[in-house]
């Protein structure tokens, strides 16, 4: 009995591991084509790239609805599909906002610590720059909260030093905002998200020369 109690377990063991190394490289995939839709594809053909993306990351987190990862990468996917749409769509753009900060919130209850607290970097993201009451969720309050939740999280990352940098810009706060700018740029490169990191250091650039000639 204590045998095939064992091989049983050994099996189940085996099984969640498959699984977890598969949406490992799923999500590996998907990361790899939100940077090719974010720094390689032109404006006019962004919203149709991150429409198959959203897709993409839908099917995913269906195939694995308790992990916090795939509803990141959800939410992740429908705030660039929000951006894309920009002015020309504003009720869809702000529907496909709304869920993504309703899978990071759940993303939060399952998992704070998931991709290093990305669900809070994103999350402060949206409530920066989605427009606030009556129009839309949008609180500069609860962005720098969660920004500042995300920085705890992961203290030395280019995207919650970039982020919080971008929002501390955009209040006033420039030299501030030149400081994590700067952490940003020091950020240690990440394995096998070469092509995100070299977008974003060129966002974190542009950000810290726009903040620095504000500070004079």
């Amino acid at each position: 009995m204590k045998k095939w109690i064992m091989i049983a377990s050994l099996a189940l063991f085996g099984s969640s591991a498959l699984a977890e190394e598969t949406l490992s490289s799923e999500i590996a995939n998907l990361q790899h084509n939100w940077a090719k839709a974010t720094y390689q594809t032109a404006k006019d053909q962004q919203e149709p790239a991150f429409k198959s993306l959203v897709e993409q990351a839908h099917q995913l987190s269906t195939r694995y609805p308790e992990a916090s990862e795939a509803m990141i990468w959800e939410a992740i996917t429908l705030s660039g599909y929000a951006k894309s749409m920009g002015p020309l769509h504003p009720v869809n753009a702000l529907k496909a906002a709304e869920q993504a900060r309703d899978l990071l919130l759940a993303s939060i209850n399952t998992n704070p610590q998931a991709l290093h607290g990305s669900a809070y970097t994103t999350l402060g993201s949206l409530y920066f720059r989605v427009p606030g009451w009556p129009i839309g969720f949008g609180d500069k309050k609860k962005a720098r909260e969660y920004l500042e939740k995300a920085l705890q999280l992961n203290p030395t990352g280019i995207d919650s030093n970039y982020f919080y940098a971008d929002f501390l810009r955009a209040q006033g706060e420039y030299a501030q905002a030149v400081t994590y700018y700067q952490k940003a740029l020091q950020a240690p490169a990440r394995a096998g998200r070469e092509d995100a990191d070299a977008g974003r250091r060129q966002e974190v650039e542009e950000g810290l020369r726009l903040a620095q000639s504000k500070s004079k």
